[in-house]
């Protein structure tokens, strides 16, 4: 080496300009021998003058790696003075460089504008360790040691001449420059220790950094210990599921249960579900990959996790919420029933204007025959939703709506989710049909189950016994159906929307029967171009030969008179047929429908009243006889309830007080026997809205006054003569119209119910409201003629004897009626 590059190594030396290479992500230090690749244009220049001149290079850290081109700002302040031992050109543009770092430099000056960086440097030496801080010096070599040891420890592929020198040597001068430089420490770390200026420093901070590395390496080491235990067992299962799919190929079990569970998890991972549901699906799936698939309980997780990945998670259908289409389809289909085609309409209308609306329930109650399931599938047609039907009627067993519990053999799902299985979208149109024919027993209430399903606020998060996973009910839209709200639980009626079907008039039957009724079993039975059906036809089967409050018998007897017609045209009697009222009763024979019994002349002691029923409304006569010379006994037949025998308890009373104003002496009632009837004993009939009725047919008995035939009446009465509101105003205006009435008196109260009563009835029967039992016998009874006479006076008193209302035995049940 020439005495110049003796003389610029030497770090005793004033500032020295040398050559300087920003290094990237590596630190030299004093002592220590290092290599690395040059590719930089200005670098691989500095390298080529140092090997021509003196070897001497200034090796200092980039701040930033992603730096192309550096300049001072970007270099640490720090660094060392180096000399250049061996290079090795790999490429035109990569040269690899040999180095030995002689001295620690600080960086004064760099100038970049040539074809190297040159760089003013002045050496800066570590400060000693004083003589009062050897002590200190000596613990902290020491306590680096033992780090490295415990660093040794959890790293032993160190080179062994490193290990040497470090156990070795306890010159804290050597070592706070060795080992910074054979460690494996971030370079940003080494730079901070290159930085310090004094021994002590430097030791403690390589202590610190050796520390902090040490217990980074112990995580690490029980990472590892994790990871490669996972590995252990996951080699394991795998080798003993493999043992395990080898035997049952041997034993022919064709059953894969690991290809299966991996179908089901694959399946799970597409599917959008709540998490709650996705990790018990995902756990049943596990379970299921650890069976044979022979065993019972495999098919039964393969059942559940089938049943859960069928439920439609995120199928849905477009609703549609053209009004004017859908009034103009209901009408087709659909004949009457405005106020349910109205309440639908108004569902469209909200649903255009607020989507977010969730499902209504809407709960459609009428009489059997008058079209309920069939609106309600019409509906699901309007808003273009898929269409699923629950029957109802008898079920007594909770499960039966939420699941049985997978713990019991042959466990399946509740009614609402198969019917969304069934449906295979999240908002249907579900119909619950007939609702008020739920029973319980020890098995639970189904009603009392309904509850979370029919509420909006709870039926977000469903929860079937069987699948135990939170379903969304709140966009099915549930209809239900039933004939009656009385057993209808209160609870469970909250939650609907009650719409009331009314009974059909003679006229809505009429053109149902032309509209739908005829030509679909026309098309039925072949007969379409061979069979005429006159309307004086239509209206004579209405009349004569059905009496319901629906259609479904004045369909059957439709079908009943094509099927006589297709006979005789099959056996060539005829090639055409045409039916009219003339001929209706030859082919379907004698009229089967008796004109009902009520007064239709006018009559003493007979009065017409009203009455519900559950298939609509119907004409309930009250007669009365009086039997003079008796005992003052009062005799109640017809099958009479409670509630009625009151009724006639307070009729006689009410006919004693106002006995003069009528025409007869209060004393007849000692020696008078009251029978009062109600005909068609075999039907038990009950209710108080028979009280006027009572009252008029007695007072008419009484006082000789005939009572008007055309004339149908119903109100509550009480002990002062006051007439008290009813309810079923619109069956019972129905029947009063059916029958031909012309007049109906009402309680003042039930006024505003007549928005209710269909058109054609208010057209045809004119509504009387009363208040008083003054009112209405005004309004009934006729005046006296010469030939009518009231009960005489007695002409000797008789023995005051109590009136009697002895027992009556019931008859046997047909169609309850309440009055």
């Amino acid at each position: 080496m020439s005495e110049r590059v003796k003389i610029i190594l030497d770090k005793n030396a004033d500032i020295l300009r040398l050559p300087a290479i920003a290094l990237r992500g590596l630190v030299a230090f004093p002592g220590n021998v290092i290599h690395f690749e040059v590719g930089r244009k200005k670098s691989v220049e500095a390298i080529n003058w140092a090997m021509n001149n003196n070897n001497a290079v200034f090796l200092t850290a980039q701040k930033d790696t992603d730096v192309e081109d550096p300049g001072f700002k970007d270099l640490y302040s720090y660094g060392v003075v180096a000399e250049v031992k061996q290079i090795l050109r790999v490429s035109d543009d990569l040269v690899r460089v040999l180095v030995e770092g002689k001295y620690r430099a600080k960086l004064l000056t760099l100038d970049s504008s040539g074809r190297f960086l040159l760089a003013s440097t002045k050496a800066a030496a570590l400060r000693g360790v004083k003589a009062a801080d050897s002590l200190k010096a000596e613990a902290l070599v020491r306590s680096i040691k033992n780090a490295f040891d415990e660093y040794l420890a959890m790293n032993p592929r160190m080179a062994k001449d490193v290990v040497y020198n470090i156990a070795t040597n306890d010159d804290p001068g050597f070592l706070c420059d060795y080992i910074p430089a054979n460690l494996m420490m971030k370079y940003t770390e080494k730079q901070d220790i290159l930085n310090e200026g004094t021994i002590l420093s430097r030791l403690e901070k390589i202590l610190d950094v050796m520390l902090r590395e040490n217990k980074i390496l112990k995580i690490e080491k029980d990472i590892q210990g994790k990871v490669n235990e996972q590995m252990d067992k996951n080699q394991r299962d795998y080798y003993l599921r493999e043992q395990m799919r080898a035997i049952s190929n041997e034993l022919d079990d064709a059953d894969d249960t690991r290809a299966q569970a991996q179908a089901y998890q694959k399946k799970i991972a597409e599917l959008r579900m709540p998490q709650e549901a996705r990790e018990k699906l995902n756990k049943e799936a596990e379970r299921l990959l650890k069976m044979q698939g022979s065993v019972q309980e495999a098919a039964v997780i393969r059942t559940y996790l089938d049943t859960c990945l069928e439920l439609p998670w995120e199928q849905t259908t477009q609703d549609n919420l053209d009004i004017a289409k859908a009034s103009e389809r209901l009408d087709k289909e659909h004949f009457g029933l405005k106020k349910v085609k109205e309440r639908i309409l108004e569902i469209l209308a909200v649903r255009k204007l607020a989507p977010e609306v969730k499902g209504q329930i809407i709960c459609l109650v009428g009489p059997p025959g008058v079209g309920k399931t069939s609106i309600a599938h019409s509906i699901a047609d309007c808003l273009g939703r898929k269409y699923a039907r629950m029957s109802l009627g008898g079920v007594r067993d909770e499960a039966e709506i939420r699941g049985h519990r997978r713990t019991y053999i042959g466990a399946m799902p509740g009614k609402i989710i198969s019917a969304m299985l069934t449906a295979k979208s999240r908002n249907p149109l579900i119909l619950l049909d007939e609702v008020d024919k739920m029973a319980n027993d020890f098995r639970g209430d189904p009603a009392a189950a309904l509850l979370e399903a029919l509420d909006p606020e709870q039926n977000v998060s469903f929860k079937d016994h069987y699948l135990d996973i939170p379903f969304d009910l709140s966009d099915v839209l549930f209809i239900t159906t039933a004939n009656s709200t009385d057993t209808i639980p209160r609870p469970l009626l909250d939650r609907m929307d009650v719409l009331e079907l009314p009974s059909y008039t003679r006229e809505e039957k009429f053109e149902i029967a032309k509209r739908h009724l005829l030509p679909k079993q026309l098309a039925a039975t072949g007969l379409k171009g061979h069979v005429r059906v006159a309307q004086s036809a239509l209206y004579g089967m209405i009349d004569g030969y059905t009496q319901e409050a629906g259609v479904r018998n004045l369909e059957r007897t439709l079908t009943e008179l094509l099927r006589k017609c297709a006979k005789r045209i099959a056996a060539g009697e005829a090639q055409t047929i045409s039916v009219s009222g003339k001929n209706l009763e030859e082919l379907l024979g004698p009229k089967r429908v008796k004109p009902s019994f009520c007064s239709r002349k006018d009559a003493v002691g007979v009065a017409n009243g009203l009455a519900w029923t559950s298939i609509g409304g119907e004409i309930l006569p009250i007669e009365v006889q009086v039997i003079p010379n008796g005992s003052g006994r009062l005799e109640l037949t017809g099958s009479l309830g409670e509630v009625m025998k009151e009724s006639a308890k307070l009729a006689i009373t009410y006919a004693k007080v106002h006995a003069e104003k009528y025409g007869y002496d209060r004393a007849v009632f000692k020696d008078l026997d009251i029978h009062i009837h109600a005909p068609e004993g075999a039907i038990p009939k009950d209710g108080p809205s028979a009280g006027v009725t009572l009252t008029t047919a007695l007072i008419s008995s009484l006082s000789g006054r005939k009572v008007r035939s055309d004339t149908a009446m119903t109100g509550e009465i009480t002990l002062h003569g006051q007439v008290l509101a009813i309810g079923g105003l619109k069956e019972k205006s129905m029947a009063a119209y059916r029958e031909g009435k012309k007049l109906v008196l009402i309680p003042k109260d039930n006024e505003s119910d007549l928005y209710e009563v269909d058109e054609a009835v208010k057209e045809n029967v004119t509504f009387k409201p009363v208040s008083t039992l003054e009112e209405v016998l005004d309004t009934v009874l006729l005046p006296k003629t010469k030939k009518e006479h009231a009960v005489p006076k007695p002409e000797k008193k008789a023995k005051e004897k109590e009136n009697v209302i002895p027992p009556m035995q019931p008859h046997a049940a047909e169609v309850p009626i309440g009055m």
